[in-house]
């Protein structure tokens, strides 16, 4: 038995019980950086190496080793007679899961049965955040609640894994106006992705006006920053190294709304040490933007990637309409 996990913390938990089996942690976070339509094989492992070296400052060398060992890790599920997919309801893992969807659904399954376990809450949990929380009794007791990956699952998996990765982000508008309930917990990830996208009000994304606010409120240290806005916006299930980059887009800026002091500003990767020196102050620049009198797109313009969309430049990009939930083409 193969259990293919979220990440390294629940991976690490399941294996101190006595759930059998052989474990991997899923090492990508497909939240972030280019995950381009028409892209697949050596060239889909170089793109995202890429983007994970820079982002998170590791060796690029090392990056692609490591993506390498994730595709022949799951090219052996033949050896298995069941693999079993431990998920959770946000849109983190949600990328995650609908890729691993996706990659089976393209493969023949043989006599390999594939499970899935992907919860929201856990009874005694009232703010349940993620399997990582949990106790390995805990995680074992879900062991047997599992249930065999249907046709009308890996369906969904595969036309919601296209609309992510399409140019145009209505795809994922289209898709939420279809039945999505074989995946229940996809249609509010993919709402709270497209307000991922620049605001129509002042350029910024729901999450990079969620930290800005924080911030503006007197909520300074990074150390205290990543909980409230993983208590605020759980439905993200955004790691400390996300939250991070989503606060260094807006201090690196040309026109910065943020600026970081007591941290080594120029040090693009996320340390203990740099967590608990690092605090940030709103600019009047930010405060402009927050207070929507000014826009970072026309102030900074934009070159970054949600999905598949990939936003350049200050003019005629996507925008998220926040009154009337939906996107429009400035």
């Amino acid at each position: 038995m193969l259990h293919i996990h979220n990440g390294d913390s629940s991976a690490e938990t399941l294996k101190q019980s006595a759930i059998p089996g052989e474990h991997f942690a899923w090492q990508e976070a497909l939240i972030e950086g280019p995950t381009p339509a028409g892209v697949a094989g050596e060239a889909w492992r170089k793109l995202r190496a890429k983007h994970l070296s820079e982002s998170y400052g590791v060796d690029l060398q090392e990056c692609e080793k490591d993506l390498v060992d994730q595709e022949q890790a799951l090219a052996s599920f033949p050896d298995h007679d069941e693999v079993v997919l431990w998920f959770e309801h946000d849109l983190f893992c949600q990328t995650n899961l609908l890729y691993l969807l996706n990659w089976f659904a393209q493969r023949d399954p043989g006599k390999t049965k594939l499970s899935l376990i992907c919860i929201g809450e856990f009874r005694g949990k009232p703010s349940f955040r993620g399997l990582g929380e949990l106790e390995p009794e805990q995680m074992a007791s879900l062991f047997d609640t599992r249930h065999e990956v249907a046709s009308a699952e890996l369906k969904l998996a595969t036309t919601a894994w296209k609309a992510y990765r399409s140019p145009d982000p209505r795809a994922i508008e289209r898709l939420l106006a279809t039945d999505t309930s074989a995946l229940p917990f996809l249609s509010e990830a993919f709402q709270c992705h497209l307000a991922r996208f620049p605001s129509l009000r002042n350029g910024l994304g729901r999450i990079e006006n969620r930290g800005l606010e924080f911030i503006h409120d007197g909520l300074n240290r990074f150390i205290d920053l990543f909980p409230k806005f993983g208590a605020a916006e759980p439905v993200y299930g955004l790691g400390d190294s996300q939250f991070w980059l989503a606060l260094r887009r807006m201090t690196d800026a040309r026109v910065p709304l943020l600026s970081e002091r007591n941290g080594n500003d120029k040090n693009q990767k996320l340390t203990p040490k740099e967590v608990h020196q690092s605090a940030f102050e709103i600019t009047e620049a930010g405060e402009e933007v927050l207070k929507s009198s000014a826009d970072f797109l026309e102030l900074n313009g934009v070159d970054t990637w949600l999905g598949g969309v990939h936003l350049s430049g200050k003019d005629y990009v996507w925008r998220w309409d926040e009154q009337n939930c939906r996107l429009v083409h400035v």
